[in-house]
């Protein structure tokens, strides 16, 4: 097929204040302009021909899709006229893989990565979550067009991984994931003389052997072209000491090390990252001891971004941070670190733990 020339910078510009609605011939001219002739469709940041994609949803149903500067999206479908969706960053077309995506810190980053353009598989474990889990996929999927997918294994098994592998397959053919995000995870805390070992076993299996079965059995449907991402999440625990968090603290620092070990083993494929919150308003941060909030204060006192603003922080996030020293951090706040490192932006960082804490490691040194 013939394609024209690119578009000089101006152009790119004037393209980029064009009408929110465009006919389709307008958008196939676009497409030809920037180098991408019609029938052929810029997905997973590469050009790939009409369908082959293998995203499964979008990309099948374009004639021509187009993204400019990663934040101008066109898709061209049939007869209709050309939707425009402004996007934050390149994750259309992406298909990522979410653990413990119906609460806290992974619901919310579920709804960021949704937000940016992803297509979702939504991990979950139990029964209590599956309503919730699909009702949530069905709400992401109206409101982004995109395509989400609620998925049920047990991941602390070794089926569990294959079973959900099996599943995401049937959903999206052939299965390419793009972004895997380990962040299902349990907590105990306990002195050293008070562990039960059946609590160590459990948290190993959550915290540790999960993440390490399901990237075994991710990596062949990872990207080969070092596009990949894999975010891992761990905790300030892992490096802090906190008193009561032998176990906890111990699984978090492994699944660190795991993180640098990928790094290097998956090179050719994907990054290896992981972020460590500190404390998070949410349902397990709720559950903590008034004991253990009083143990953790100096360090909230002295994290820099951790001191309550009246004005600007909720009023009941100011009046606990009267007695717990600080504020805790936001789940969309550790969202949105999370979506950085899954966005191409992120392609020279590996093998690293991330802040997501307020610098509150920091402010202990």
């Amino acid at each position: 097929m013939r394609t024209a020339a690119p578009l000089s910078s101006s152009s790119s510009r004037h393209a980029l204040r064009m009408p929110l609605r465009l006919e389709r011939d307008k958008a196939r001219r676009l497409a030809a302009a920037i180098g991408a002739p019609t029938g052929v469709g810029l997905a997973h940041d590469r050009l790939v021909r009409f369908g082959e994609c293998g995203c499964g949803y979008s990309c099948a149903a374009a004639l021509s899709r187009v993204i400019v500067g990663g934040a101008l999206q066109y898709s061209v479908t049939g007869g209709r006229r050309t939707r425009l969706h402004i996007v934050g960053s390149r994750l259309v077309c992406k298909l990522a893989l979410v653990t413990g995506a119906s609460r806290g810190i992974g619901l919310a980053i579920t709804k960021t990565l949704a937000a940016r353009g992803a297509n979702l598989l939504l991990a979950y474990t139990s029964d209590s979550s599956a309503a919730s889990t699909a009702t949530l996929a069905a709400e992401l999927a109206s409101k982004h067009s995109i395509k989400v997918i609620p998925v049920k294994a047990d991941l602390s098994t070794v089926a569990g991984p294959d079973s959900l592998i099996a599943q995401a397959t049937a959903a999206f053919s052939p299965l390419r994931i793009d972004i895997l995000v380990n962040n299902a995870g349990v907590a105990y805390n306990d002195n050293v003389t008070d562990i039960n070992p059946d609590d160590f076993h459990r948290t190993y299996d959550i915290n540790v052997l999960g993440p390490l079965l399901l990237v075994k059995a991710v990596v062949p449907f990872l990207p080969t072209d070092r596009s990949g991402r894999i975010i891992n999440l761990s905790s300030v625990s892992s490096s802090m000491g906190f008193v009561g968090q032998s176990v906890y603290g111990g699984s978090k620092a492994a699944l660190e090390a795991m993180t640098r070990t990928w790094a290097r083993e998956l090179s050719e494929r994907c990054t290896v990252n992981a972020v460590n919150p500190g404390p998070v308003r949410s349902e397990m941060y709720s559950r903590n001891s008034d004991e253990f909030k009083k143990l953790i204060k100096p360090f909230i006192q002295n994290a820099p971004l951790m001191a309550a603003r009246e004005g600007i922080d909720p009023p009941e996030v100011v009046e606990d941070a009267k007695t717990s020293g600080g504020r805790a951090g936001e789940a969309e706040e550790v969202a949105g670190i999370v979506a950085m490192l899954a966005g191409p932006d992120s392609a020279w960082c590996t093998g690293q733990v991330i802040c997501a804490n307020g610098g509150m490691i920091f402010g202990m040194q």
